[in-house]
């Protein structure tokens, strides 16, 4: 017997859904975790770089004390969206009180240029799900070239480079900054990976272009070079010839190449620094060159997914101004525009709220605000009668109506199935790369 007071789904098994299912179930509600991919984890498991290894088994092990609480459920291989399995309409009518919507950016941002649908272009994000296993894209081969060019100054771009450096060891990666080296936003930590890869003559000759940019626009270089030499003591011993440099305050314009021969370069605009209000912008200065490159990556962030239904401004889905139920100062009530009031009983948390925001610790933080929102509405309503049996009915049509539903000794199965194939082949971690894998392994 089940002494939970209320019913609630939560749409998405990341960072950002766990930690608020389990605030959730902690406040008395029954919960309902939907996951569209088989594991649980989202970017933790398939965003994370694989080598930090220390990390992800940290971040496994609270994941599976989570979903081993009694009063939450957890249904994977589900999609939940407007043309999915599942529509978000047949939640809300099968007796949840309440959907907390914490998909993620599931969505790739593009800059719309000419060019960017010609072969050897990629979105950064398809390569992190393609080198964490991530079904289907784990499967899929691309194709790289010696000379690539990724576009973006973060911590995502720096991952790329990794990949690239250490592990397809091309033959040269230029990171393509639209801004100056003051505003790039990877981690030391991040640079000290590929750190031993950069060719520091091509780094001084690039300071030494936009430094009289910089020193125009009121920003020393001098700290801004620590960013890059910084790393440099404790780089990572390099295990490849790859030479990695930066081509700053270059805004793309186009994608050079055609579909015969793929790309052949990246069209940049040149840009100039300017401040205003305290702030340096980039401008661009009307003169454009050529970035000779035989693949680019775009490393620019993510946007949510535009087909679940819930309306979008700019990257991610769209709050009420003026909740009824703040937390911390922040609304986490969906809106819709078009009525101008709250989408009833549906909340949202993580980059579903605020895409491309932080990571493990933003997404915890703000799923467990947002969990304290929820809740400050169920305790508006009363309490569910009959509870257990609206969660049993709704389980057994969900079973009858979809193929392969993963549930949590499902989870139990594939984890001792992934152990045993990582003993058997002597490594630290295996991970099945297709979803039929993983349903044999469990015993689907």
């Amino acid at each position: 017997m089940d002494d939970s007071k209320y019913m609630v789904a939560v749409v998405g098994a990341g960072p950002a859904g766990l930690y608020a299912a389990r605030k959730l179930a902690e406040g008395g509600a029954r919960v309902t975790l939907f996951n569209r991919d088989v594991k649980p984890g989202g970017l933790a498991e398939y965003g994370i770089y694989p080598d930090k290894l220390k990390m992800k088994t940290g971040l496994r092990a609270q994941f599976k004390q989570i979903l081993a609480n009694p009063r939450l459920d957890y249904f994977g291989n589900v999609t939940v969206c407007c043309g999915g399995s599942i529509v978000l309409d047949d939640i809300l009518e099968s007796g949840f009180q309440a959907v907390l919507i914490t998909t993620g950016a599931q969505g790739t941002k593009w800059l719309r240029m000419p060019g960017e649908n010609l072969p050897g272009v990629y979105h950064a994000k398809n390569l992190v799900y393609h080198y964490n296993l991530l079904p289907p894209f784990g499967g899929k081969k691309y194709l790289l070239g010696k000379r690539v060019a990724v576009v973006g100054a973060g911590n995502v771009m720096m991952d790329i480079a990794h990949y690239l450096i250490r592990d397809r060891k091309v033959d040269e990666v230029i990171a393509v900054v639209r801004r100056g080296p003051a505003e790039v936003k990877f981690t030391k930590k991040e640079m000290e990976t590929i750190a031993a890869n950069l060719d520091l003559a091509a780094l001084e000759a690039e300071f030494g272009r936009v430094a009289p940019l910089m020193r125009a626009a009121g920003q020393d270089p001098e700290p801004a070079r620590l960013a890059f030499t910084d790393a440099l003591p404790k780089a990572s011993p390099p295990v490849s010839e790859t030479r990695f440099r930066f081509e700053f305050l270059a805004s793309p314009a186009r994608v050079m190449g055609d579909w015969m021969n793929g790309v052949s370069g990246l069209k940049v605009e040149e840009n100039i620094l300017a401040a205003s209000d305290g702030v340096v912008k980039a401008r661009g200065a009307g003169t454009t060159r050529v970035i000779a490159a035989d693949t680019i990556v775009f490393a620019i962030g993510d946007t949510v997914d535009r087909d679940f239904c819930i309306p979008v401004y700019n990257d991610s889905y769209m709050t009420v101004k003026e909740p009824r139920f703040p937390v911390g100062g922040l609304s986490f009530e969906a809106f819709n525009p078009d009525t101008n009031q709250s989408i009833e009983r549906v909340f949202l948390a993580g980059w579903a709220r605020q895409a491309s925001t932080g990571l493990v610790g933003y997404a915890r933080r703000d799923g467990e605000m947002a969990a304290d929102a929820v809740l400050q509405y169920l305790q508006s309503r009363p309490p569910m009668p009959d509870l257990d049996n609206v969660v049993d009915k709704f389980e057994q049509r969900l079973i009858e109506t979809h193929q392969r539903v993963v549930d949590k000794l499902h989870l139990e199965k594939l984890v001792q199935a992934e152990q045993a194939e990582a003993q058997k082949l002597g490594v630290e971690e295996f991970k099945f790369a297709t979803n039929d894998e993983m349903f044999t392994a469990m015993g689907f």
